[in-house]
């Protein structure tokens, strides 16, 4: 294939520096995608704009593993990151670090190991089993639907069903639900302007709409909560499992307090960040569907008519790398911020205390000195036989080291069974006359939304 004829999903138009900024003031809506100068796509490290506390972007996979690291305890999550989570989340693993996120990390993992992903699979596929009858009824009535709501319904509902083995359809998941919209779409627009003349450790108020958002959320958390400490026995889930949890020195468990941030983790970044990626990967389906046709292809040689199983779901290599580059180019987590603590040098760069370092999956993962074609959708990058050719450190949607998403496996699951299921039983068709375009929110979502129609393939 030639390069004329390389597919190039929707990617923002990269402009000058002050161009850039420009653009993203003009239209005030805080996407910091845009904000990127074209440069950000091939230096190893430099800076994005100018601003009073500096900001840095870092490129090149050595001094990104160092920084993620972080030996020394220089580089915790930034202010801006934690200000925008800490109503909502308040002290957990998201947004913690040093001796206090070790002992959370400790807790929390068994939750996530391979047998509690299997165990939970069941609870996955009812989920998918009952969004199809869903997809069943618009494929029907030919009704358009918006493709993010739908994806992100679908993934809390898995969230609510593995975690709290509560469906989403009852009243406190649905008002949970909403209330997480709300949040998203609100508490981490950026303000351009207070980036650039503030200060590092600014205050970055939330809106009160937010914070009232976030106090129902974490009451409504805490009834799921309650719901399982005041009957300890008759849960069989995630939640279980972190209540189960113990500190390895102390053998105290998590607060109830605690348990409604860790908790709160699991849901807003379990649903949220999948949501995402597969909001994406369906986009390009009704897009390209000779993708569509291809991963059917290989879905029926392995499946059949069989209901889908956890088996399945590992021995479907194309479909997997298909998700896999859809993550490459639309990472959730768009940013990783990290502020510098005191002067320190990175990668031969000197950086100044309350420096804003930037680490950035989505210019990392697009970076013309690690990918060939860096813009095109090219699946086969991940097949079994080509993945020992990707430059180490140069792929990380789900973080690197010590800081890598408790979830991942799960998520990978999960979204392999989606896009199973929900491609064999339908085809995906855009409403004429879109125009798509990314935006960096909480995760990297389309800044509308995609609207499109399902059917049934014809015979």
């Amino acid at each position: 294939m030639t390069a004329s004829e390389l597919y190039t999903p929707p990617k923002p138009l990269s402009l000058w520096s002050v161009v850039a900024l420009a653009r993203v003031l003009w239209k005030g809506d805080g996407n910091l995608l845009e904000l990127l100068p074209a440069a950000a796509y091939h230096f190893d490290v430099g800076n994005l704009g100018y601003s009073r506390r500096s900001t840095v972007l870092f490129n090149e996979p050595n001094a990104v593993r160092e920084i993620m690291r972080d030996a020394d305890g220089v580089f915790p999550k930034s202010d801006l990151m934690v200000s925008a989570l800490e109503h909502l989340i308040g002290d957990s693993i998201f947004v913690t670090d040093g001796d206090r996120w070790k002992r959370q990390r400790a807790m929390i993992d068994p939750a996530f190991s391979h047998m509690r992903i299997s165990h939970a699979f069941g609870a996955m596929k009812a989920a998918v089993d009952d969004h199809l009858l869903a997809l069943q009824d618009k494929a029907a009535s030919g009704e358009a639907f918006s493709l993010d709501l739908a994806m992100s319904h679908l993934t809390a509902d898995i969230i609510c069903r593995t975690v709290f083995s509560t469906p989403l359809q009852t009243g406190v998941a649905v008002d949970v639900f909403e209330d997480f919209t709300l949040f998203e779409r609100s508490a981490v627009q950026v303000d351009v302007l207070r980036l650039i003349f503030k200060p590092a450790w600014s205050e970055f108020p939330q809106p009160p709409e937010v914070l009232a958002a976030c106090e129902r959320i974490r009451s409504h958390l805490g009834t799921l909560v309650d719901s399982h400490l005041n009957e300890p026995d008759a849960f069989d889930d995630i939640a279980s499992s972190v209540i189960a949890a113990r500190d390895q020195h102390t053998g105290a468990p998590f607060s109830r307090e605690e348990l409604i941030d860790q908790l709160g983790v699991f849901f807003l970044a379990g649903h949220e960040t999948t949501a995402s990626a597969l909001t994406w990967a369906f986009y390009i389906l009704a897009d390209q569907p000779q993708w569509l046709a291809r991963l059917r292809e290989e879905i029926a040689s392995v499946v059949g008519d069989a209901p889908m199983s956890f088996e399945h779901t590992r021995q479907l290599p194309l479909t997997k790398a298909f998700f896999k580059e859809t993550l490459r180019l639309y990472p959730p987590i768009t940013f990783m911020p990290r502020v510098a603590m005191r002067e320190a040098t990175v990668g031969g760069r000197r950086l100044r205390r309350g420096a804003l370092v930037m680490i950035a999956p989505w210019t990392l993962q697009r970076h013309s000195k690690w990918w060939p074609d860096p813009h095109a959708f090219k699946p086969e990058r991940f097949m079994p036989e080509h993945e020992e050719a990707l430059v180490q450190g140069a792929y990380i949607p789900f973080g690197q080291g010590p800081h890598t998403c408790v979830g991942a496996g799960f998520a990978q699951t999960e979204s392999v069974l989606i896009l199973a299921e929900l491609v064999r039983q339908f085809d995906w068709l855009l409403v004429p006359g879109q125009t798509v375009r990314p935006a960096a929110r909480m995760t990297t979502r389309p800044a509308d939304q995609v609207m499109l129609h399902v059917r049934h393939p014809a015979a």
